[in-house]
């Protein structure tokens, strides 16, 4: 099936399997992969057919959801870049040009953005509501749905309102005491690094 011309590569079979070895090797045969697919002339949904399933598969991979992790690092970057690659092509289409890999195009650069959310649908929904339960845009006024529709302009992806709700209905069932994972982890996280921050001044003292 052709829409698995992504996912039956080498770096898929790698991070299938935690522990492996060769993911740098492997990440940039991956990307070479996604290039040379984007140039092809002869089927269109072909290309976006894989993409976008390559797509899927790295957004809900279970590596995402490690931290600190040469697995996770790879995936994280993948997904980006094919998501990259995904807004590129499409556009290019759209304004009736195409992907030629670095030769002029009808796309206007503007058009594709500048960041791409590579964490997790559930980790941007929760970043989301807890901006909006702590009032920090625009008052709290500017609702989830508003929200949701300018982090998704901002980031490049697409999050349909009942996903949104859905998603938020998974976090609200989680069984550890504190459900805000994203929260915990970026709070731990930042805690780690200030405490790396103290200890590399200290040394230079």
């Amino acid at each position: 099936m052709e829409h698995l011309i992504l996912t039956e590569t080498d770096f898929f079979r790698l991070i299938d399997n935690p522990g492996s070895t060769g993911l740098g090797t492997a990440y940039n045969e991956f990307t070479t992969t996604v290039v040379s697919l984007c140039k092809e002339k002869e089927s269109i949904c072909r290309t976006v057919f894989a993409l976008s399933y390559a797509e899927t598969e790295l957004q809900y991979h279970d590596a995402m959801q490690e931290t600190d992790s040469s697995r996770s690092m790879y995936v994280r970057k993948a997904l980006s870049f094919v998501r990259k690659m995904l807004k590129y092509y499409q556009v290019g289409l759209h304004r009736g040009g195409a992907f030629d890999g670095g030769e002029k195009t009808n796309q206007r650069q503007d058009e594709v953005p500048a960041m791409q959310w590579t964490g997790s649908t559930a980790e941007l929904v929760e970043l989301i509501y807890g901006l909006d339960e702590m009032k920090l845009i625009n008052g709290g006024e500017t609702g989830i749905k508003e929200l949701l529709a300018r982090f998704c302009r901002m980031f490049g992806v697409e999050i349909k309102e009942n996903q949104c709700y859905n998603t938020y209905a998974d976090i609200k069932r989680r069984k550890n005491e504190s459900r805000t994972y994203f929260f915990d982890r970026a709070a731990e996280r930042l805690n780690r690094r200030m405490m790396r921050d103290e200890e590399a001044e200290r040394k230079r003292r």
